[in-house]
Parts: structure tokens; C-alpha cells; sequence
């Protein structure tokens, strides 16, 4: 029973999510991309994709397809289908990344690789919604948690869809007037789609549970959590939905991203006041890592939250808007996501190996899977070098830039060498790494009981 909850392929998503975070984080540190290019750049949009779709959007897919059977309490739909939706979002970045390329006049042209990667993005992510709505719906009505993911799951339909409209523009596949200007004036409602409600409400709904759990807190589900997914859904229905009709009645959709804006700033101040209350409530006293470096991360997501106030009360979105999205995607979201990877794979990897002789013979707990003090250090030097990048950005300080991407991929080595050191079993005393009835795990591959 216990090897039934776990997903099969959460584990492949996580190690190719990781391996495109190293590679994004050698590439600015290699000077490619925003800022030594222009944000529109090919070569920066080459870069972000690596970042939000092959780091962090197969991140949160094989977090996902772990927890929401957790969060619902019920099976996931199928342990099939997460791989070759795996396979098909795999191909299509791949793709993507070779598109941009061309445009950047670093590869040959190959015809319809836009298109290619528009259809293999699609399938792919639909596969992973079509997977988790369905283990969803079984558990209709759901609880607040899974509430946010459902409409986590409602902004990566939309982010797509619209990364699909500008990657068939990019091909010159759109003719008709409203495709041509959502391209040309849609780039801020896929940037909100999918770093606001995919990645940032998806991560809020779940941090609810997780920190709860690994903290040993009361889950809350009072009216300021409940009034925090209503103005956060409110916020994303204004962009996703009012947005695009401005756009159609060719009108000027900054006053619908305002509104949005400010009930998005109102979701999110609820939500600092939640995690407050977690921190608060605990039963441990003595927080495990993962939690400690998950509050550094949500410092982050309130300093971004602040520049994002200061850009717009100033009218600085133009000048420091290549910083504040780097904020978000690296001192706030990968940041939770490090934190709770290096939580999540010693928790699995435990579940998987020990779990079935559990009560039967002597076993290690979950921390003796991992060595925090070792670990600690490449966090720190992780988010360290993501403050001295975002304060190069926003001064201007190109080389010094570099240099702090060149340590944030350090830290980035050091905390995936931990977490193969965690699933490989390296840290266990040897009397009780592998006692009869277990067996070694696969590195990227779970063994699920059937």
C-alpha cells in the first residue's frame, strides 16, 4: 500500500528539470542571453524557456503528479501516462530551443520547427493536465489545496496556449488580425499566466500543505486562506480571460492587468499572513532544512513583491523588468523548489525503500537520508548569488553578473550532488541502508507496488 503512492516517473521529471537549471545557469554565466542580449532577444528567450519550462514547469509536473493523489486522497489517475507526456514536452522544448537558435543565426534553418514545437508542447502538456484533472475530478469536491492547483492547472492551459499563438507567429503560421496583435501585445499575460498562476499560485496552494506537514502545523483553512484563493483566482480570471478581450476589441489591456495587479497584491498579502501562521503553529520546534531555506525563498517572493511596487509606482517596469523576473524565477521559485526537492527525494526515495518492511526490521528515518550541514552551505551560496545577481541587474553590472550566475551554478551542483548522494542511500549507516526485503532505487525511476 505504501509503494502505491508513489509516482513512477517523479524522479525522471526532476532529474531533466535539474540538469536544464544547470545548464540556464551556465549559460548566464557564459554571458548568454538577457543582459548582454535584449529581452526579446532569440538568445534570452532561449534561456528563459530553459528556465520556466524545462526547469521549473517539469518540476512542478513531477511534484504534482506525486502530491496531488496526497492532497485529494485518492490514487493518480495513471502511472503511464507521465511519461510520455514527459517524452512529448521533452521533444517540443528541444525543439523550441533549435527554433530560437535559427532565429539567433546559430543553427540552419530547418522548416516548421516552430510549428513542431507548438504541437509537441501541447500534447505534452496536455497529457500532464488531461493525467492530474482526472485524479482531481475523482476527488470532486475538493479541499482548499487542491482548489489552487485546479486553477494552477487552468494558467498552464492558458500559458501555453499563448506560448503556442506566438511560436506559430515566430512561424509565420498566424494570419489573422488578433493572433497578430495577442503576439505583439500578449507577452504580459503569458508572463502572468505562467510565473503568476502556474508556477507562483500552483507552489502557494501546495506550500499550504507541505509546510503544514514538514512542520508539523495545524493546516489552515480558515476565510483568510479561502479569501487568498478567491482574490488570487479573481487576479488570473481578470488576466486570462478580460485580457485577451481587450486585446480582441483592440483596446489596451494595461488597465485589466492594473486591477489584477492590485487583487494579486491583496492574495498575496493573505498569503504572507498564512505562512506566518505555519511558521508560527508548528509542533517542531527545530525546522529541517527544507523549511528553513523554503522561508528564505519566501523573503524572496516578498522582496520581489516590492520591487514589483516600486517598478509601478515609479514607471520602471521598462528598465527593470529582465531583474524582477529573474527575482521570481530564481530567489522565489527555484528557491521553494530546491528546498522542497531536497526534501521530496528523501521522503520518496525512504517511502520506496523502507516502507514495505517498515515494523518488520530496523530502519532509518527520513533525516538519516541526508547530511543538512553539508547541504546548507550550497543553499546559501545558492541564494546569495541569486541577491548579488538581482542587484547587478537592476545597477547595471553585467561581468559581475556573470560571476554570480557562475555561483549560483555551484550551488546548484552541490545541492544535485546531495540529492543523488540522498537517493543512492550514500549517507545511511551501512548496518541499515539496505536490510532484508529492500532493494537499491533507481535514480530516476520509483518501483511502485502494484
Amino acid at each position: 500500500m505504501l509503494g502505491a503512492t508513489l509516482s513512477r516517473w517523479t524522479l525522471a521529471y526532476f532529474g531533466v528539470g535539474v540538469f536544464f537549471l544547470l545548464a540556464a545557469e551556465a549559460l548566464m554565466a557564459l554571458g548568454v542571453g538577457y543582459p548582454a542580449s535584449a529581452l526579446r532577444a532569440p538568445q534570452t528567450l532561449l534561456l528563459v524557456h530553459c528556465v520556466t519550462v524545462g526547469w521549473l514547469s517539469l518540476l512542478m509536473c513531477g511534484a504534482l503528479f506525486q502530491f496531488v493523489p496526497v492532497l485529494v486522497a485518492g490514487p493518480l489517475y495513471s502511472n503511464v501516462l507521465p511519461l510520455p507526456a514527459l517524452l512529448l514536452i521533452l521533444a517540443g522544448l528541444l525543439a523550441l530551443l533549435a527554433s530560437f537558435l535559427q532565429l539567433a543565426g546559430l543553427m540552419p534553418m530547418i522548416p516548421h520547427c516552430f510549428l513542431a514545437a507548438g504541437v509537441l508542447l501541447g500534447s505534452g502538456f496536455a497529457l500532464a493536465l488531461w493525467t492530474l484533472g482526472r485524479t482531481l475530478a475523482a476527488a470532486w469536491p475538493l479541499n482548499l489545496p487542491a482548489r489552487f492547483v485546479a486553477i494552477g492547472l487552468c494558467s498552464v492551459a492558458a500559458a501555453v496556449t499563448l506560448g503556442i499563438i506566438f511560436t506559430l507567429g515566430y512561424g509565420g503560421y498566424t494570419r489573422t488580425l488578433f493572433l497578430r496583435e495577442l503576439q505583439a501585445r500578449g507577452l504580459p499575460l503569458h508572463i502572468i499566466a505562467g510565473l503568476g498562476g502556474w508556477l507562483t499560485f500552483t507552489a502557494m496552494g501546495v506550500s499550504h500543505r507541505l509546510l503544514a506537514m514538514f512542520m508539523l502545523s495545524p493546516e489552515l483553512d480558515g476565510a483568510p486562506t479561502r479569501w487568498t484563493f478567491r482574490l488570487g483566482t479573481l487576479a488570473l480570471a481578470i488576466v486570462i480571460i478580460a485580457g485577451p478581450v481587450a486585446i480582441a476589441a483592440q483596446g489596451n489591456p494595461d488597465l485589466a492587468l492594473l486591477i489584477a495587479g492590485l487583487i494579486g497584491l491583496a492574495c498575496l498579502a493573505l498569503y504572507a499572513r498564512d505562512v506566518v501562521q505555519l511558521y508560527r503553529k508548528r509542533v517542531r520546534r527545530v525546522i529541517e532544512l527544507n523549511s528553513r531555506m523554503a522561508g528564505i525563498a519566501l523573503a524572496h517572493l516578498a522582496a520581489a513583491t516590492l520591487l514589483t511596487i516600486v517598478c509601478a509606482a515609479f514607471d520602471l517596469f521598462g528598465r527593470h523588468s529582465g531583474a524582477l523576473v529573474f527575482l521570481v524565477c530564481f530567489g522565489w521559485l527555484s528557491g521553494l523548489g530546491l528546498a522542497k526537492l531536497y526534501k521530496i527525494v528523501a521522503f520518496v526515495t525512504w517511502l520506496e525503500c523502507y516502507g514495505p518492511v517498515l515494523g518488520k526490521t530496523p530502519t532509518p528515518r527520513v533525516q538519516d537520508l541526508v547530511v543538512e550541514s553539508r547541504a546548507a552551505k550550497w543553499f546559501w551560496l545558492h541564494f546569495i548569488a541569486v541577491d548579488v545577481a538581482t542587484l547587478c541587474l537592476l545597477l547595471g553590472a553585467p561581468l559581475i553578473f556573470r560571476a554570480a550566475a557562475a555561483a549560483m551554478l555551484l550551488g546548484s551542483v552541490g545541492i544535485a550532488l546531495e540529492l543523488v548522494r540522498t537517493r543512492r542511500l550514500v549517507n545511511v549507516k551501512a548496518a541499515l541502508r539496505l536490510p532484508a526485503g529492500t532493494r537499491q532505487p533507481r535514480l530516476l525511476f520509483t518501483f511502485v507496488a502494484s
